[in-house]
């Protein structure tokens, strides 16, 4: 696929579209415009900057990210090993694949890698390489993971209303960093929210109401055709822990700055200047507007974590997304509207494991069994 543009800038931008759909190379780009003197199936075979962006922008930030990345080791890895990336054999994905296994890395990185190769023969408009022989290498992998002791599949903790507690006390200090950690925390367990989700999260769309929230997340996982949906978030009972308030403070300190619009979640550098409010100059390295990415949503809830004297092994921002599913479990509510609430598939296998690691000890058989 060749992209034509009619300046250098929509040239980069297609060149770069076209990128992290492949995850590699873009093919050449054909001069466009007026006068056009190339073949009419040459023509037909390419696309504008503009449909090359709106293809990249089809695929979700981070999986563009993960794809780009698999598919450059990939290519470094062929060219090490003198095989072609694309397009590539059934063999060649085999091989790789045992590479990876001998490597260390984890099978769930294995499988994510073998769909990046597939989606950039797909997007470079070639037949995919056949899985068979690379899935057998897989499964060989993870025996021999299981007969090492090894784990092949890694949960994150879910974080318990306990550690919730000790947390937010730790960040009631009133810094502007310390209030953005606590929404932070207690927003995204509340919501169950996937850490793309709350980064993506703009002040506009949360809405108080007399119940509570309305938080309106325009695009998820689960959520490819951006539909959208809206999530109930109710008052808590302790004022440190309840997302209402905390979220009231939060706005009512961007207000105060100026800021009434823009990312919810943003960077506070060491000195409390935060970012994208009104003649801010903060120190360090983001995003212009200062929308927190997906990652730092993870360093900070394992930050406050140590802070509270909490143990952070297995931590990481889903930790909060697993926290509210088996929290609300635990309380009483039916999987359901666990489901919908925090957005995933109905009869998502990742859900039915929170409640399996509920259930193991709320129905345990031996529960008077008279040992």
């Amino acid at each position: 696929m060749s992209v034509t543009s009619d300046s250098g800038s929509e040239t980069a931008a297609a060149r770069t579209a076209e990128i992290v759909v492949r995850g590699g190379p873009a093919g050449e780009i054909a001069p466009g415009g007026a006068g056009d003197a190339r073949e009419p199936a040459e023509i037909d075979a390419t696309v504008s900057a503009a449909t090359a962006a709106r293809i990249a922008a089809s695929v979700p930030d981070a999986t563009r990210r993960a794809y780009a990345g698999d598919w450059g080791r990939f290519t470094a890895w062929c060219a090490r090993t003198g095989r072609t990336a694309l397009p590539a054999t059934a063999e060649t994905l085999a091989e790789y694949v045992s590479a990876l296994a001998d490597e260390g890395k984890a099978p769930a990185t294995i499988t994510r890698a073998i769909a990046g190769i597939r989606t950039a023969h797909r997007v470079s408009g070639l037949v995919p390489p056949d899985t068979t022989a690379a899935r057998a290498v897989r499964k060989a992998y993870r025996g021999e993971r299981a007969a090492a002791g090894l784990p092949n599949q890694r949960q994150a903790a879910a974080l318990a209303v306990p550690q919730l507690r000790r947390i937010a006390a730790a960040l009631d200090t009133g810094g502007a960093a310390d209030l953005r950690d606590r929404l932070t925390v207690v927003l995204g367990w509340a919501m169950m929210a996937r850490r793309s989700e709350l980064a993506g999260l703009d002040l506009g769309d949360v809405a108080e109401v007399e119940q509570g929230l309305v938080v309106t997340v325009r695009r998820s996982k689960t959520d490819q055709a951006a539909a959208g949906r809206q999530v109930a978030v109710p008052y808590g009972s302790d004022p440190l822990t309840c997302p209402v308030r905390t979220l009231r403070a939060w706005r009512e300190l961007l207000a105060a700055h100026g800021s009434t619009s823009g990312p919810l979640l943003r960077r506070v550098d060491r000195h409390g200047v935060i970012a994208g409010v009104p003649g801010a100059a903060p120190s360090g390295r983001g995003a212009a507007d200062g929308r927190l990415t997906g990652h730092a949503i993870g360093m900070i809830l394992v930050r406050a974590a140590r802070r509270a004297g909490l143990r952070v092994d297995g931590l990481s921002a889903h930790s909060l997304r697993a926290g509210g599913a088996t929290g609300a479990y635990t309380a009483g509510a039916d999987l359901v509207s666990i489901g919908r609430h925090g957005g995933w598939r109905d009869g998502s296998a990742e859900l039915l494991k929170y409640i399996r690691d509920v259930d193991r000890w709320r129905h345990n058989p031996m529960h008077g069994s008279g040992l």
